[in-house]
């Protein structure tokens, strides 16, 4: 993954299972760093290489569910796999709900923590690279200008060259200039690109806010 080591945060008060898991997980080749409590995970320093958390529900202090919580709140937030010894079925509907990649139950199999960690780590990776993306196509929307943007807004909403002529009060032939300029700027190559770029920027009504006279 990127040439970097993956690190599986583990917090959990039991010290032997801390322990336990971080041996097995260095056995399989990740990086462990352990925690015992919600708070000390918090204040620790975070790389940006591919990482998730294996996370108990019941600590002292914040809960395992409140630390999720407060993680899936963050724009880099880390999967989470949930790992317990009190664990129900509506607690691990609740926390599958909330975004977490899974809910094992103590004492775990080898495999089934291996897999659940495989999975979260994938989820990462692809979080990051959706990050990726959407800044450089928010980048590209950048260098749109008013103008562009207003036609960029119309196009994603379906509207026909010439109903959008008629909105702006301009010629078919400005707006198929701009609309070239748009897709240029924005580096795609048809409709559903444009669409999907709008997509990923949330933007589909704020694009068509600017009041600019061409």
């Amino acid at each position: 993954m990127n040439g970097s080591p993956a690190v599986v945060h583990v917090v959990d008060d039991d010290s032997s299972l801390r322990t336990a898991v971080t041996r097995l997980l260095r056995a399989a080749g990740y990086e462990v760093r352990a925690y015992s409590s919600a708070g000390e995970f918090l204040m620790c320093e975070r790389d940006e290489g591919p990482a998730c958390v294996i996370l108990d529900v019941r600590m002292p202090g914040p809960s395992g569910l409140e630390l999720h919580q407060a993680l899936e709140a963050r724009d880099d937030a880390l999967p989470v796999v949930f790992l317990t010894g009190h664990g129900d079925i509506p607690m691990s509907v609740r926390a599958m709900r909330a975004g977490a990649v899974d809910f094992l139950t103590k004492p775990v199999k080898r495999d089934a923590l291996l897999s659940a960690v495989r999975a979260a780590l994938a989820q990462h990776e692809e979080r990051r690279a959706g990050r990726e993306r959407e800044q450089h196509v928010r980048t590209r929307f950048e260098t749109l200008t008013s103008r562009e943007r207003e036609v960029f807004g119309h196009v994603v909403a379906g509207m026909l060259n010439k109903q959008i002529a008629a909105e702006l009060g301009c010629s078919i032939r400005t707006v198929k200039i701009h609309r070239a300029r748009t897709m240029a700027k924005m580096q795609v190559d048809s409709l559903a690109d444009l669409v999907r770029a709008a997509e990923m920027l949330r933007l589909p009504h704020a694009a068509r806010s600017s009041t600019a006279k061409i």
